[in-house]
This record gives structure tokens, sequence and C-alpha cells, in this order.
């Protein structure tokens, strides 16, 4: 059996690995919180969340505090069984690769 043959391609990069991994411990979080946690650009985090909303795996809500626009990300029905099968794999790669 091929070892990496259940890994989600979405999912091998750092970024989208830490936002997957923030948000299934957080019911939502914002922009600026996932960047200063990730410690990540502007552009470079816009341009991963939109490849994991892209895939059906966030839900975003464009909302105002104020004035001031406010941008929440939450994990999607779809999303969570994605990242938890990609976890399984990893673990099952880790553990019956010799």
């Amino acid at each position: 059996m091929n070892p990496i043959g259940n890994l989600n391609k979405i999912f091998e990069s750092r970024i989208r690995l830490g936002v997957m991994s923030v948000l299934m411990v957080n019911e939502e979080v914002n922009f600026n919180d996932l960047k200063q946690m990730l410690e990540v650009t502007d552009g470079n985090l816009a341009s991963h969340l939109n490849t994991l909303e892209e895939n059906g795996y966030l839900k975003v809500h464009k909302g105002f505090i104020g004035r001031k626009t406010n941008t929440t990300y939450a994990i999607t029905a779809a999303g969570e069984k994605a990242f938890k099968g990609h976890i399984a794999a990893l673990e099952h790669m880790i553990k019956f690769t010799k």
C-alpha cells in the first residue's frame, strides 16, 4: 500500500495545516488573529484561506465591528471530515511504514 496515498494534497502547506489546526479547536477565528497566531503576511494568509474556501473546507463571514471590517473563518463539516482523514492518514503512515 502506498503510505502517502491517503494524504490530502490541500493540507501539504504548513500554513493551511496551521489554519485547519486552529479552526478545529476554535468555533471561528478572525483574519488578524489567524495572521498573528501563524506569523504570516496578509497576502500569504489570504491566498491560503482562499484555497481552503474554494475547496469547501472553510466558511467565511464578512461583517463589521463599528466601521472596521471583520472577516471570520470557521471550518465546514466537509473541512473537518477531510482534515480528520488527513490526520488519520498521517498517523497510519507513521505507525505502519517500515
